[in-house]
């Protein structure tokens, strides 16, 4: 295929990039990988990659000093990989501007899902903002400001409305709760997650069949939320 999407692994263990690069290429991926963040880097600017997939330690700088400096020149999605599982590892990577999270040990499956979001979405945003948004019975009309369930509108405020279309248009993907307040209140600090927990819970009971159990925006615990589209 001369087509092939390119996906660069950055990743000092050997026997995770083994077995990245043959299940990668067995799914007609090229793949490049780099053992090092500096090799990483230089092959990020080099190779032009689709997709980067990230480990966070790394020999010779961390994972987080690549993210930032590559997200200096591109906007490549990038999956950050990791043994690390805390909350601050999470949030400072996606605000750094990593796309996604998987900790290790993953299932290859998530991996490869999270992958085509990452890749359909990229495809979007390099040719034009997707208009309409939709998420089972739930459309969001970015442009017209109208969102419905079943075809009937459902009335948000101006802040639920932004809070929603923020989310939804970074569908699939984490946005930290810094993230969110920064865009919709352009708070310098997170100290305002109560209130932004407020406007979700209002949100859900508009739009999901059960705000209890969520299955539009989900929560990521201690990090953010999560807008799930249709797959």
């Amino acid at each position: 295929m001369n087509n092939q999407p390119v996906i660069l692994v950055i990743d000092d263990e050997p026997q995770i990039l083994r077995a990245l690069k043959t299940i990668l290429g067995s799914k007609q991926f090229k793949v490049f990988s780099a053992s090092r963040g500096e090799e990483g880097i230089t092959l990020a600017a080099t190779q032009k990659p689709d997709l980067i997939i990230l480990d966070l330690s790394l020999p010779d700088i961390s994972g987080m000093e690549v993210c930032s400096r590559i997200r200096e020149w591109s906007q490549v999605p990038i999956i950050i990989l990791s043994v690390r599982d805390n909350e601050r590892d999470k949030v400072r990577a996606l605000d750094l501007g990593a796309d996604d999270y998987l900790t290790k040990p993953f299932g290859i499956e998530e991996l490869l899902a999270r992958i085509r979001v990452a890749l359909r979405h990229s495809a979007l945003s390099s040719s034009k903002q997707q208009a309409v948004i939709s998420s089972g019975p739930v459309e969001i009309d970015l442009v017209k400001h109208i969102v419905t369930r079943n075809g009937t509108e459902i009335k948000l405020t101006a802040t639920e409305f932004k809070v929603l279309a923020y989310l939804a248009s970074h569908a699939d993907r984490v946005l930290t709760h810094q993230a969110i307040l920064n865009h919709v209140w352009d708070y310098a600090d997170s100290d305002r997650v109560e209130y932004l927990r407020v406007y979700i819970g209002q949100i859900r009971k508009k739009i999901e069949t059960n705000p209890e159990e969520p299955e539009i925006i989900i929560t990521e615990s201690g990090v953010g939320y999560r807008f799930l589209t249709d797959k």
